[in-house]
């Protein structure tokens, strides 16, 4: 008799063969379930309540996924390669993770059937390589096809990134808005110097865009109400510095014999502030920042001489400022010169809703903005600020590659007809799996219409015999409840955007279909031992 291996620790759970792999497909299934109905104008928002209480209303995908707390490995990847969509270019989450289930949904039934993973992916491969080449040769690039102003065309390409968001009737207005931001930016398009600002109260109409850098008024103590609230031009000072009393007996030991010397080292405190303060005075700057506070006697030293100050600025509107105005942030007061300070044509501290906020605007690298928005919930506003985002990710991209492919489940529509032709001219398991992708990519059309609550049927019917006759434009029109040309009806969106989405379904299926294993270690620490009684002696009787 053989003697019994033990390989893995006891306790280690492993499963394996094709019940795993079916298993690994189902739980990718459940989490394309959570995100399904949020695709398209007519997707519903989903209401996230987390340990804490705190609800999130979304229908963003990324946002969804990143609140839901996943614990199947598998499920986990597939959220993971999702993620890194919106990593790469901000929008398209959802259909990352509707694409890549529905090809696992369809290649469940090989896999039931014996056919080994490995002939799968490789017919999947070849099927990914072939959509890319047909994605390639559908591009349309705006400047050779249209004539249309180039403002006019990001315009509706953001347009088209907000008709699935919460803000869907405000689009024109904020599609203005992301398109005047993204041009005020550098030639790098950083997102780091687009700031979003919250404040509640008003119409989603009242929300503005500031060509600066905008910040909420931060702690201020006495003698603020004196400074002045308004500078033209202005130069101004960021520092790193507390301009504060610190009474040394907190930071050091002082040893005195008498009153006298006490009140020298009190004397030396207050000097040594009043030397930086009128440091900071002599370099000419009207407006003072700090990332560290600053204290009731620097807020009333500086009212007194017209200058104004605002201690505890948060870092990432610190650099923004610094990045519009010029300068740099200074931690000490000595030799400050001229090249060290911001400069702005305009200073101005304005009510907005209930809050006060600091404009710094005619930035000489005036290559920042931000936006204030208004609304109503704390959650209306966070979506607005996602839905804002995706749009600004979309524009960006156009500014930097101007391909468009046509959306509304078109461009899909189009593979999908493409891949069937193509699999017709193929023989043995990879016919039926070319076959099988090409049906699979049917599910961004087929949503939309569920979502939409339209005839499913009908519609994807009309989509298949206007693109086997060469309409390849065609797509789902949301208005009217039929089939419309969405090229003429400018639903556009980056090829970028579609291509990375089709890429990282695929590769997540390939993935996924690998895996035919599963070992989950049991929890370490004490290695099996028990543990001993929290709050007991040893020794004691218990």
């Amino acid at each position: 008799m053989q003697p019994q291996i033990i390989l893995l620790k006891e306790g280690t759970d492993s499963s394996q063969g094709k019940a795993q792999l079916i298993s690994n497909i189902t739980a990718c299934q459940m989490v394309a379930d959570a995100v399904r109905t949020t695709l398209g104008p007519r997707g519903m928002d989903k209401l996230i309540v987390d340990q804490n209480g705190k609800s999130t209303i979304s229908n963003d995908g990324a946002t969804i996924l990143k609140h839901l707390d996943i614990v199947h490995p598998a499920a986990k990847t597939l959220v993971d390669i999702a993620k890194s969509q919106d990593a790469e270019v901000g929008d398209g989450t959802t259909t990352v993770v509707l694409l890549a289930t529905e090809f696992l949904k369809q290649m469940k039934p090989f896999v039931e059937e014996g056919v080994h993973p490995c002939i799968i992916i490789k017919a999947f491969r070849e099927a990914m390589q072939m959509a890319q080449q047909i994605f390639q040769d559908a591009n349309r690039h705006l400047k050779d096809d249209f004539q249309a102003d180039k403002r006019k065309i990001l315009e509706m390409c953001a347009a088209t990134a907000m008709n699935s968001k919460l803000i869907h009737q405000q689009k024109d207005f904020f599609s203005k808005m992301v398109v005047d931001a993204v041009m005020q930016l550098g030639e790098l398009l950083p997102m780091n110097m687009i700031g979003i600002k919250k404040v509640s109260g008003g119409a989603l109409e009242d929300s503005l865009l500031v060509a600066g850098v905008a910040f909420k008024k931060t702690f201020s103590y006495a003698g603020f109400e004196m400074q002045p609230k308004k500078y033209s031009p202005c130069k101004i000072a960021l520092l790193n510095i507390e301009l504060e009393l610190k009474a040394e007996r907190d930071n050091a030991e002082v040893r005195v014999d008498n009153v006298a010397e006490y009140q020298k080292v009190v004397d030396a405190e207050w000097q040594i502030l009043y030397q930086k303060m009128a440091k900071i005075y002599d370099s000419g700057a009207k407006v003072v920042l700090s990332k560290l506070p600053i204290g009731d006697v620097a807020t009333q030293y500086f009212a007194d001489r017209d200058m104004f100050c605002a201690g505890r600025v948060p870092e990432e509107d610190l650099k923004r400022t610094m990045q519009a105005c010029g300068g740099a942030v200074i931690t000490t007061v000595d030799g400050i010169s001229a090249s060290v300070l911001g400069t702005c044509e305009s200073f101005e501290e304005k009510q907005i809703g209930g809050e006060r906020f600091n404009f710094f605007t005619g930035c000489p690298n005036a290559k920042t903005c931000t936006f204030v928005l208004r609304g109503g919930a704390e959650q209306f506003l966070e979506e607005t600020e996602r839905s804002l985002h995706d749009a600004i990710m979309v524009v960006r991209r156009m500014m930097k590659n101007d391909a468009i492919v046509v959306g509304g489940g078109a461009i899909e529509m189009e593979l999908s007809k493409t891949l069937r032709g193509h699999s017709r001219n193929m023989t043995g398991k990879k016919q039926l799996i070319t076959a099988a992708i090409a049906k699979a990519l049917e599910i961004i059309p087929r949503q939309l219409c569920d979502n939409a609550g339209f005839d499913t049927a009908n519609i994807l019917n009309k989509l298949r015999q206007k693109h086997h006759r060469g309409d390849l434009w065609y797509g789902v029109d949301i208005n009217a409840e039929d089939i419309a040309d969405n090229l003429r009806a400018c639903v556009w969106e980056p090829a970028m955007i579609k291509r990375n989405a089709l890429t990282a379904a695929g590769e997540a299926a390939c993935l996924i279909l690998s895996v035919d294993e599963t070992i989950k270690s049991p929890s370490s620490g004490n290695d099996g031992a028990p543990q001993m009684p929290v709050g007991r002696g040893i020794g004691r009787p218990m």
